[in-house]
């Protein structure tokens, strides 16, 4: 059977590639990425080949069980490091099951650790996380517009335009935004 690749060289493609190779220098097989980021096999291997698209939800998972940031695997799919970075040069992904829109803000930079992210939710999203890529992560949260509740570690946060939330994320997540509001916010991870 002929294997259908929906992204030629887009960025799903690149991710697809990226998380294979992440997996082979590791020498892990499709079964020990299973087990160590609870995405099934075969979802695996299919996002893997281009098949699917994985959602923010799966890659995530995927990314936490190679210890990384969904920003960190972004920089990883990128080549190259240059300070500045226009936006309209910056890398945008969207959750094909969600909508949820992600924008990498920084330059890529395989060096640096700290890394901004520019997240748009339709209204009505709700995104659970079951835990972060790598425990203790800081975060800086800046609302730009609409409204959001963030529920981090148990504590639910409502929050509206200009206003910040920092944590450190150890745990589960939970970001949702009303029927009537989207939101759009920065987020700075350390």
């Amino acid at each position: 059977m002929e294997q259908v690749d929906l992204f030629s060289d887009s960025i799903e493609r690149r991710i697809a590639q990226r998380i294979r190779s992440l997996r082979t220098e590791r020498q892990w097989p499709l079964e020990e990425l299973s087990q160590r980021s609870g995405v099934s096999r075969a979802t695996l291997s299919r996002i893997e080949n281009g098949e699917v698209s994985p959602t923010a939800a799966v890659l995530c998972k995927i990314c936490g069980a190679f210890e990384l940031t969904l920003s960190r695997l972004m920089v990883l799919v990128e080549e190259g490091f240059a300070p500045f970075l226009p936006r309209d040069g910056q890398l945008v992904w969207a959750d094909p099951e969600t909508g949820y829109q992600r924008r990498a803000v920084s330059p890529p930079a395989p060096g640096l650790s700290g890394e901004v992210v520019e997240s748009t939710l339709k209204p009505g999203t709700r995104i659970a996380y079951d835990r972060p890529p790598r425990p203790g992560l800081e975060h800086h949260l800046v609302m730009l517009d609409g409204a959001l509740s963030l529920t981090v570690d148990g504590i639910r946060h409502r929050l509206a335009a200009g206003d910040c939330l920092r944590y450190r994320l150890h745990g589960e997540s939970l970001f949702e935004t009303p029927a009537n509001s989207g939101a759009r916010y920065h987020l700075f991870m350390v």
